[in-house]
């Protein structure tokens, strides 16, 4: 494995962060670039207020020098805004409540209070993690279970994008579908009339990666297939539930001769078709890599669904804050991401880990045996 990375920060905290190990030296990095990315994440209809306080930007604080990456680990923040709103909720040292005097003792007790979380959301990470933590404030999983965590995964995704640009590797992606609606130029109506009954909305998306050299990944090993690693990348996305490769479920419908990608070959090999998605046998074949994947409606919701209270088990209402009611847009920002941190880890195995110098004639005498052969 070429890179490693590691993120942490809670919602509503001081910070997001994240450390990734494993970029060579000499690529130079694109901050506009980085902070588009954080920007898209935060865009598209459905989108909850917490978007329009927060202003996601990158700080790098290691690992690169004069805007070039050293080899260093790279680490970075992401300063959530609203942790003004949440200073003693999400304090991290104990309140000294002795050096308060007592009006302002009682209304930061009131703004603690009002924070716990007793009530379980369907769908969500409340109950496993109460049960398995032996959380008595839901608010513990809640904050580091939020989706706000992706912001991270984008930063670092967009640095990997960053660097892949040098050999001409581009991430898309595509919604081709809001809960029932495949009218994609009624997807904004569509998610305002659920937003106004209070419910949410999950989606489909079509991540495409283009331009991979072929071999990346291996068909030796089951934890070197590059479909697997994709796969479980794009499933580690909160609210992803299935992930397609090609034409995926869909062949299980069609016969060998019907859905098999036949091989020509004219000055290089190549497909009329591409039914497997860009990946034959855990490895890229040089065609696009195609990945569809299913995200579920957003678990916190105003039209609440039943549950219980985790100390009485009393029936109640599922607990809401503020939340989007579609995310779906933001969702496939991440997946693209996420894609590129797998991309550029499988290139790097390939190619070399240690300077762009050396990567780049890697790459270059690799792609010259490949139109030689």
């Amino acid at each position: 494995m070429a890179i490693r990375f590691l993120t942490s920060g809670e919602s509503h905290g001081q910070s997001l962060n994240a450390i990734i190990e494993g970029i060579p030296y000499g690529y130079e990095l694109d901050f506009n670039f980085i902070n588009s990315q954080l920007s898209a994440r935060q865009q598209g209809a459905g989108r909850g207020a917490r978007m329009q306080i927060e202003k996601d930007t990158i700080e790098i604080k290691s690992g690169v020098r004069h805007s070039i990456t050293t080899a260093s680990p790279i680490c970075i923040e992401i300063k959530n805004k609203d942790w003004q709103n949440w200073i003693y909720p999400m304090s991290v040292k104990k309140i000294d409540f002795d050096l308060l005097d007592d009006e302002t003792k009682a209304q930061v007790i009131e703004k603690i209070e009002e924070k716990k979380i007793s009530k379980f959301r369907p769908s969500h990470a409340d109950l496993a993690a109460a049960i398995k933590y032996n959380f008595d404030d839901i608010r513990n999983s809640l904050e580091r279970s939020s989706a706000r965590e992706t912001a991270t995964r984008v930063a670092l995704g967009a640095i990997c994008q960053n660097i892949l640009k040098n050999y001409h590797i581009e991430f898309d992606f595509e919604i081709l579908q809001i809960g029932e609606c495949k009218d994609k130029e009624n997807f904004e109506n569509y998610i305002k009339e659920y937003q106004e009954q209070g419910d949410s909305l999950g989606g489909i998306i079509k991540i495409t990666i283009k331009n991979t050299p072929i071999g990346l990944g291996s068909f030796i090993h089951w934890d070197k297939r590059l479909d697997s690693k994709l796969a479980g990348a794009l499933m580690s996305i909160p609210a992803i539930k299935s992930v397609e490769v090609g034409l995926g479920k869909e062949y299980a419908t069609k016969s060998g001769s019907n859905s098999h990608d036949e091989i020509y070959y004219d000055e290089k090999y190549y497909h009329k078709t591409n039914n497997s998605g860009g990946i034959e046998g855990g490895m890229s074949n040089g065609e696009n890599i195609v990945l569809t994947i299913a995200m579920k409606p957003i678990p916190t919701m105003k039209k609440a669904l039943n549950s219980v209270k985790i100390k009485t088990h009393t029936p109640t209402s599922a607990h809401f804050e503020r939340a989007d009611n579609c995310a779906v847009e933001a969702c496939g920002v991440v997946a693209k991401n996420m894609c590129a941190i797998i991309i550029l880890d499988e290139f790097l195995e390939k190619f070399g880990k240690d300077c762009k110098q050396d990567i780049d004639l890697a790459f270059e005498n690799y792609q010259k045996r490949i139109n030689e052969t």
